[in-house]
């Protein structure tokens, strides 16, 4: 039999960070780390330990969803991970997500369809859009860093052998790599 992991992440701003941590205890939990966000980049120390300690037949006790993924699709990779790890996930405020009962590995199954139908429809609209544009005479993507004055001038540079292609690079606030890609570095006849 596993153990109950608990995991929360507060922030500056919640109201009431105990409620959330109470709960947790209450439900059993052998051990809770805790995060504290102070913004959406934040990083997650404790949630890395986190992951480090739950172990097969474990379960993982969050407050509500939205303390495990920044969104659907971080929730779901970070759900069907613990899965291959036979570690269950169960929120205590949303009863939809618990992977430890058979209802609740459906529900979940059902999201992580949806986010998937989701996301091939973006790609769809994306290569719809890209397609319309082209037929209008315009292309998609941003502009090359390197226009033919800078590729002129990375050339002649490289033809004096007075500069590095570090150098050269800089000059033309690119990588080597892109100049290597764009200037011809064989003798010419």
């Amino acid at each position: 039999m596993g153990h109950k992991i608990g995991y929360a992440r507060v922030s500056t701003t919640d109201q009431n960070p105990r409620m959330q941590l109470d709960a947790l205890e209450a439900e059993g939990c052998l051990k809770t780390y805790v995060d504290t966000a102070t913004g959406t980049k934040a990083e997650r120390p404790q949630w890395s330990a986190c992951l480090a300690d739950l172990r097969p037949g474990d379960t993982l006790i969050i407050w509500k969803i939205d303390r495990l993924g920044r969104n659907l699709r971080d929730l779901i990779d970070i759900v069907t991970t613990l899965e291959t790890r036979d570690v269950g996930v169960k929120s205590l405020t949303n009863g939809t997500l618990d992977t430890t009962t058979a209802h609740g590995r459906l529900v979940f199954g059902m999201f992580a369809l949806m986010a998937e139908y989701e996301a091939a429809l973006i790609t769809e609209r994306t290569h719809a859009g890209l397609a319309a544009a082209r037929a209008r005479g315009r292309v998609g993507g941003r502009k090359p860093k390197m226009t033919p004055e800078l590729v002129d001038k990375a050339q002649r540079m490289y033809d004096s052998h007075r500069f590095t292609m570090a150098e050269i690079a800089a000059s033309c606030a690119v990588t080597p790599m892109t100049i290597y890609r764009h200037i011809a570095t064989t003798p010419r006849a």
